[in-house]
């Protein structure tokens, strides 16, 4: 295949690996991606324990009506999309590791606010304030992690970093469970303590970050000489390529490329699915009791909401696997936006709640198996402030699908009385997601580094 001739491209064989390569990447991903991870997983859990919070007591406490708890939901993204480009911009002129740690700190003391909210309006403010706070961190995340491997084993990385969101889920959904279930614990609803609970541990790790990352390869003393050499090599040569076959790194230069915008409209589908159920999952599981006569425990529900994610997780890896082993192709991101538009509206024509369970199931793993494929794409054109500013706007872009998601599905569900009209949404988008995919893949593009950039993964 001819350099530049497809939008993902990828080669055929490639030769062994040498050791130090091995040593090299091995260390970064028992070193880097678990603590990454973890920090991820408090940022998804912290931006999303108002879904287990609505039906475990504050709707009721709060007076909200479901389409202001999907507004609630939403508003998030409003301070979130404002920050985000600069934010990045930030992160690569002052660092991942002071940016990163101020993040998690700022979002942490804004979560922990949650436990003492007491009105609709507070609500709001609170909501629009984390997503001040947390504005730049995922971005920010994908963007440190590609400066530390080469672009061949990006999609390995991330898919690594990425397994932290569904397990977001699958252990935090219990976990949320089991803080609302010490209800009086302080003299606060359960919900309230289950805020306390996931606030904490986000500015404990943002502390600790500030201390444990480190901004460049040059700097890891857990690195050998010989290994800080091969991997700045490797880097300088991805760099100098793309540099050479780019005249232009400047913002305007981004916002005018079309295929990031390309990249933000297909990623708007992904997360327009991703936060409708995030948002509304446990909403949906706690309706079974009217919807089948079935009755589930606090704790219970935690559990269900979990098992989709848990699924997702297994998928993903297994997905991820078999794109490093091939390399990323087009069909690895449009075939799953594909089977999950398909599957979201049909899970509720479902007859058992296992049935609807296993359907979600379905959606969630189209949903993670994409993504960390999907955020391979940016760096495969761009570099430096510029892949930066790209993976912020396309993350930008796309989470005006997180407040569209939120309170549209509440607008939808309150002017029909169900989750049809809403759940149909959700599949229209992921639908043009995987269409948008196909013939962004079609595109001729200027020739770039794209052979190196995306060639075949090496596990």
């Amino acid at each position: 295949m001819r350099p530049g001739r497809r939008f993902i491209v990828t080669t055929t064989t490639a030769p062994a690996v040498p050791e130090i390569e091995k040593s090299t990447i091995r260390k970064i991903c028992v070193r880097l991606v678990p603590f990454m991870a973890l920090m991820f997983f408090i940022n998804f859990l912290d931006r999303t324990a108002i879904s287990f919070a609505g039906p475990n007591g504050m709707m009721e406490d709060l007076g909200l009506h479901v389409v202001q708890f999907g507004l609630a939901s939403g508003i998030f993204f409003i301070g979130y999309i404002l920050l985000e480009v600069p934010s990045n911009l930030a992160l690569h002129r002052y660092g991942a590791r002071r940016w990163l740690a101020r993040i998690m700190v700022s979002w942490g003391i804004v979560s922990l606010l949650f436990t003492w909210v007491s009105s609709v309006e507070g609500l709001y403010t609170l909501r629009l304030l984390l997503g001040i706070a947390e504005a730049g961190f995922f971005p920010g995340a994908i963007f440190f992690l590609s400066l530390w491997v080469p672009a061949r084993y990006r999609s390995k990385i991330l898919s690594l970093f990425y397994i932290a969101q569904p397990l977001t889920v699958v252990f935090g959904a219990p976990l949320a469970a089991w803080l609302i279930s010490h209800h009086g614990l302080f003299g606060l609803e359960g919900w309230r303590v289950m805020f306390l609970g996931v606030s904490v541990p986000a500015i404990v790790i943002g502390i600790v970050a500030w201390f444990y990352l480190i901004d460049k390869p040059g700097d890891a003393k857990w690195l050998t000489d010989e290994e800080k050499e091969w991997l700045t090599h490797e880097l300088e040569q991805e760099e100098a390529a793309k540099q050479s076959h780019t005249a232009n790194h400047s913002l305007s230069s981004v916002i005018t490329n079309g295929r990031v915008w390309g990249l933000c409209l297909i990623y708007f589908g992904f997360v327009y699915g991703l936060y409708a159920l995030a948002f509304f999952l446990p909403t949906i599981i706690n309706g079974f009791q009217g919807q089948f006569n079935t009755t589930f425990g606090v704790m219970e529900k935690g559990l269900i909401t979990g098992a989709p994610y848990l699924v997702a997780t297994l998928v993903m890896y297994f997905w991820s696997r078999d794109v490093t082993h091939r390399g990323c192709k087009t069909w690895h991101i449009a075939l799953p936006a594909a089977v999950g538009a398909i599957s979201i509206p049909l899970a509720l024509f479902m007859e058992t709640p296992f049935m609807t369970m296993l359907t979600i199931s379905v959606t969630a793993s189209a949903i993670f198996a994409a993504l960390p494929s999907f955020w391979t794409l940016p760096t495969q054109f761009l570099s430096g402030a510029s892949a930066a500013a790209a993976v912020a706007l396309i993350n930008t872009l796309g989470n005006v699908a997180g407040f569209s998601a939120g309170y549209i599905t509440g607008v939808l569900h309150d002017a029909t009385g169900d989750y049809l009209a809403p759940m149909m949404t959700v599949g229209a988008f992921m639908l043009l997601s995987a269409i948008l995919m196909v013939v962004l893949s079609r595109l001729r593009q200027p020739p770039s580094a794209a052979p190196r950039e995306a060639g075949r993964q090496t596990t």
